[in-house]
């Protein structure tokens, strides 16, 4: 069984630092862990590391498609397998790190994935039927043939109500039986998973500094840029936080102030889901940052849990 260290936690906690840092010491490569740092030209807003980051360890899963072009989390598992065995039969570590929970779970865990493709043509009839009857009569349709799924999916959520239907639909079982079929605390891995946090209010200064620090670089041009490319959001590259919550702002809806709160608010949301799932994973080893303590001693905390466990350090 192939060793694989797993590095999570909230956005802005600053794993990509420390991963960086703990792929130097243990020979490791780092493959991302991130629903939208696959897309190309999507650099400021999905923090992605810099190409200095990049050189000094290498880096996979970052630019894999275009924006626009179809990619799922079936698509990430099977990418993301072929690399920890290609590390691995190279002899080094494969290090996952990221935010997104459901993409790190659907490679450490034996995930079976929907069988069925998308099928284009029932989704465009669903989005018509939303736009005609309107999105609560499509939530409540999902609310009858599917409790268990509407009831995590938010009321307003239109591209994943319309994706749960659409399974219904075309499996003839509801998302949730499908869900349901995986044991996920079957790993297919030699584990150990850590998680990083920092104390709440720290967390969020640094959320609301990352957002101005990426206006600063150019993340409205990025905006910009996928609009530009017809990207709106029903495209879930667009639905990407640091992209949508600018498209009012460059339509002329509201301005730039209202649009960077909207992003901060929206940021620390986030943070606060991710949390909530990553806490509900029995096997992450929680490792705290901030309050004056040095990368220096997260490091230090981090290759001692793996010396213990693997004796490899």
């Amino acid at each position: 069984m192939h060793k694989l260290l797993v590095i999570v936690g909230p956005t802005a906690v600053g794993k990509t630092d420390i991963a960086i840092k703990v792929a130097h010491e243990l020979n490791g490569e780092i493959i991302s862990a991130d629903s939208m740092q696959i897309y190309r030209g999507m650099n400021i807003g999905t923090a992605k590391p810099s190409l200095a980051e990049q050189a000094g360890i290498p880096h996979h899963l970052i630019d894999v498609v275009d924006p626009g072009e179809p990619f799922s989390v079936a698509d990430y598992q099977a990418l993301a397998r072929q690399k920890i065995d290609e590390i691995t039969a190279r002899g080094r570590l494969p290090i996952l790190a990221g935010g997104t929970g459901l993409y790190a779970r659907a490679v450490i865990d034996p995930y079976n994935f929907i069988p069925a493709d998308t099928d284009w043509d029932l989704r465009a009839k669903l989005r018509q039927q939303a736009r005609e009857a309107g999105l609560q009569a499509l939530y409540q349709w999902l609310a009858e043939v599917d409790p268990i799924a509407a009831e995590r999916i938010h009321a307003n959520d239109e591209r994943r109500i319309i994706r749960a239907l659409e399974v219904y639909q075309t499996t003839g079982q509801p998302l949730s039986f499908w869900e349901q079929q995986t044991d996920k605390l079957d790993p297919f891995y030699d584990l150990i998973m850590i998680g990083l946090n920092r104390p709440r209010e720290e967390l969020y200064e640094r959320i609301n500094l990352r957002v101005d620090m990426m206006v600063e670089q150019g993340l409205l041009a990025e905006a910009q840029d996928l609009l530009a490319k017809g990207l709106d959001d029903n495209f879930i590259a667009s639905q990407a936080i640091g992209y949508k919550e600018f498209f009012a702002y460059l339509g002329g809806e509201e301005s730039l102030g209202e649009a960077m709160d909207k992003l901060k608010q929206g940021t620390r949301r986030y943070a606060k889901r991710q949390l909530t799932w990553f806490c509900a994973d029995p096997r992450v080893r929680w490792v705290q940052l901030g309050s004056g303590r040095t990368s220096a001693a997260v490091v230090k905390e981090i290759l001692q849990i793996v010396a213990d466990k693997w004796k490899i350090v």
